[in-house]
């Protein structure tokens, strides 16, 4: 496996923005050619299927060409994005197109390789992005290239980690799709499950539960703080996936406590938060307790907890709009405890709770499959990109 520049890989020359002088009309959305921007690359290596902007017949002529199967690189904005064409267009000046190859050369090892070289180029200067990039910055960039058949094997096992990372994105949107489509049946009455009937009431989320406003120790005394009581934040809480909050960035101690207006809360509590980061919710899995920014629900014994958590999720459009406030926007109590809710009997609660629940555990299994799967094509292409590992 050979080192070679890029300049002697491949041709390439800069995409043009065309100066509409004298044109009466620069851009042909129904019958003109797609105009081809930086922001037309996604990152996964393809073009969005539709572009935003198209090219009068004028235009065209003062604008570079590239044909279906071409490789662009992004130079400006997100920098070192670089996709396969599927259809034919222009390009704009924030595109690189690579013309001819000078060498034998598998188009998808290439784009791999080359997005794998703009990964290591952020990795040497911390702390700072790529924001352009010039093309004699460009003929610098070193490609590992082996012979062309290993580089097919290299660009199929490429392809095939990319197909499959695809393939869970989607079936993770389906799932996620299909409970959006259950939490707006289940959680209003529209579709009952079997073995239930009876009319579902209307409540006020204060007659139903006992919300608990949070508070902050004084941050001048050490004492109140690093002790072994969670003290939650809104940041915790978008921090954290899922439906459940098992633990806080800071802990406060039981001296903490008591010298503030933040108050201890049981298993099982709902986090609602009412300030600034409004609607986001989660379920304390441990004694916890809150800062001022929440109104945690303490459910009494006429609601599900869980079943809560997932209305209180669709209404959160609701409590946006209830929220008031000039320096940041906020719900207080009185206006908390007013929310209604309707809610069938305790036992269907339980059973629309569960169904949802293990939507959730589906879904997060999914989570975890296509976080393993982006590692695994990584790990692909750190090894194979370098020579560390050779394709037999």
């Amino acid at each position: 496996m050979g080192t070679y520049g890029i300049r002697n890989i491949a041709k390439y020359r800069r995409g043009s923005f065309p100066q509409p002088y004298g044109l009466s009309k620069w851009y042909d959305d129904v019958t003109g050619n797609p105009f081809i921007q930086v922001f037309d690359v996604t990152d996964d290596m393809k073009l969005k299927p539709e572009t935003k902007k198209r090219l009068s017949t004028a235009a065209e002529k003062m604008s570079v060409f590239a044909k279906q199967g071409s490789v662009v690189l992004t130079l400006n904005g997100s920098v070192g994005r670089v996709a396969l064409t599927q259809y034919d267009g222009f390009i704009d000046r924030t595109l690189l197109l690579f013309e001819n190859f000078l060498v034998p050369i598998d188009k998808y090892y290439f784009i791999y390789a080359v997005s794998a070289v703009f990964r290591e180029e952020e990795k040497k200067a911390p702390g700072a992005i790529l924001k352009t990039i010039t093309k004699e910055h460009l003929s610098n960039f070193l490609l590992p290239l082996p012979a062309i058949t290993e580089q097919e094997a290299i660009g199929k096992a490429l392809i095939d980690a990319d197909a499959f990372i695809e393939a869970v994105e989607q079936l993770l949107a389906k799932k996620r799709q299909v409970k959006q489509g259950a939490m707006s049946e289940l959680l209003t009455g529209k579709r009952r499950l079997s073995g239930f009937s009876g009319e579902w009431e209307t409540k006020k989320l204060g007659e139903i539960t006992e919300i608990i406003s949070g508070g902050t120790p004084s941050t001048r005394i050490d004492e109140y703080w690093n002790g072994n009581i969670n003290w939650c934040t809104p940041t915790d809480i978008t921090g954290t996936s899922g439906k459940y909050l098992d633990s806080t960035e800071k802990q406060i101690t039981e001296l903490g406590l008591k010298n503030s207006s933040a108050n201890l809360l049981p298993k099982g509590t709902l986090l609602l938060c009412t300030r600034a980061t409004i609607g986001e919710v989660k379920i304390a899995t441990d004694v916890i307790c809150t800062n001022q920014g929440f109104k945690s629900l303490i459910c009494s014994n006429q609601v599900n907890n869980e079943f809560l958590y997932y209305v209180l999720l669709t209404l959160k459009p609701k409590l946006i709009e209830k929220a008031i406030g000039s320096t940041f926007l906020e719900i207080t109590k009185k206006q908390t405890a007013l929310i209604e809710i309707r809610m069938p009997s305790i036992a269907e609660q339980t059973a629309i709770a569960e169904i949802l629940s293990d939507m959730d555990t589906e879904i997060s299994a999914l989570e975890g499959k296509l976080v393993k799967a982006r590692q695994v094509k990584a790990g692909m292409m750190s090894e194979l990109l370098t020579g560390k590992i050779r394709l037999v």
